[in-house]
């Protein structure tokens, strides 16, 4: 074996302009399929971050109780009681939940909430907010507040309100201004502005307002528990199986954010399945180019292919011959792709840095490993052919070409 790869080795470097632009060619598609993997990988992660990242991962909702119902004996509804309407539904034994949520593998951060609609008014002007009380310290705990503050402190203590910037331009509010906070339930509250934020979103910031989770149970008559818990999680792709461990540990419904994403489930799949066809095609063209000059090789070294033959080489011995010159070409290509590859993407900013307007390039999904490995793959198959060929190669005839 090892005087079949010194000969496989000497074949070479007997023609090394050949060899270059051969290991070139499979560089350079090593080099596109890596190119590939870190844009359609680091656009999804860019997708995701831009859409789910500052959303709730795992989200638990408080539900009012069904309705009762009175039914005869025959079976007729008799009588049913309305849903109440003036009274919230809450997660009572909130507080009970929130460390054995927070200690399950991948939750890396749990936010208790009170939300529910009211009114800003400031003057003659009124606007219709969302409001979200939310724990001190925990205000960025899943929207990431702190990142996003152009004006004052993510902090809504005690008589203070963060608002987004559309809905404080709107309002023509300003910092360290006053306004009235009036809840659904009547429940109002004179706040003080401490606060701007602006995501980027225009339905957040247009709509959004933050206080402190004291204020919140004030403005809606809930002295304890909580309407919603929010769940951060390290991978969001292991939203589905989490949900379930929280389903199963505590009994509440937990919800992952792929219940309500179908439609963007849908397209980051068509998109990864446009990548896989992308980096197919880059693997064909080598395992094309590697065949068609093993094949223009093997022409060329009938004589010395008939001079092995006749020396006692077995049919064997000629093909591991010409799959360990594949097997070369495969392993030195796809090396130099890959460091090419790398070298070509350090520049880019990594995951976390991701802005608009940015090519969003994911140094770490490259499949580096990978792409070598399918490249020497790919190169020995494209070298059987080649190697078959060979191997039946007559002597006689040969030697006397």
């Amino acid at each position: 074996m090892l005087y079949a790869l010194k000969i496989a080795a000497r074949y070479l470097t007997a023609s090394k302009a050949q060899t270059a632009l051969l290991v070139a060619g499979v560089a350079v598609g090593v080099f596109i399929f890596i190119f590939m993997s870190a844009l359609i990988g680091g656009l999804a992660e860019f997708i995701l971050s831009r859409t789910v990242g500052d959303l709730s991962h795992v989200t638990i909702k408080a539900e009012d109780a069904v309705p009762a119902i009175l039914i005869s004996p025959e079976g007729h509804v008799l009588a049913v009681a309305e849903r109440g309407r003036a009274r919230t539904a809450t997660l009572a034994e909130a507080e009970t939940f929130i460390p054995l949520i927070a200690a399950v593998p991948g939750v890396i951060a749990v936010s208790p909430q009170i939300t529910g609609a009211g009114f800003l008014t400031r003057g003659a002007q009124v606007a219709q907010v969302s409001v979200t009380g939310v724990e001190p310290g925990r205000e960025s705990a899943i929207l990431n507040l702190d990142g996003y503050m152009v004006e004052g402190l993510a902090r809504p203590g005690p008589g203070l309100i963060v608002l987004g910037r559309r809905l404080a331009d709107d309002l023509s509010l300003r910092l360290g201004q006053t306004l009235r906070l009036q809840s659904s339930g009547g429940v109002s509250m004179v706040l003080t502005l401490s606060g701007i934020f602006d995501t980027g979103n225009g339905m957040i910031d247009a709509s959004s307002a933050f206080v402190a989770l004291p204020t919140a149970r004030t403005l809606f008559a809930l002295p304890q528990g909580v309407t919603r818990i929010e769940i951060k999680l390290a991978d969001l792709n292991t939203a589905d199986a989490t949900a379930l461990r929280i389903r199963a540990l505590t009994g509440l419904d937990a919800v992952p954010w792929t219940d309500g994403a179908a439609q963007l489930m849908e397209a980051l799949n068509a998109q990864a399945q446009t990548g896989y066809f992308l980096k197919s095609f880059a693997l064909i063209t080598i395992v094309i180019g590697v065949a068609s000059a093993l094949l223009l090789s093997t022409y060329r070294r009938r004589p010395e292919i008939g001079i092995m033959r006749a020396m006692g080489a077995g049919r064997g011995f000629v093909i591991f011959v010409f799959v360990t010159q594949g097997a070369l070409i495969g392993l030195m290509g796809g090396l130099c792709g890959a460091a090419l590859g790398y070298l070509a993407l350090l520049p880019f900013p990594t995951r976390e840095a991701f802005e608009v307007g940015m090519l969003p390039m994911d140094i770490t999904q490259g499949s580096y490993g990978l792409a070598v490995t399918l490249t020497v793959i790919g190169a020995i198959l494209a070298s059987i052919l080649p190697a078959r060929a060979a191997a039946r190669v007559d002597p006689v005839t040969a030697i006397g070409q």
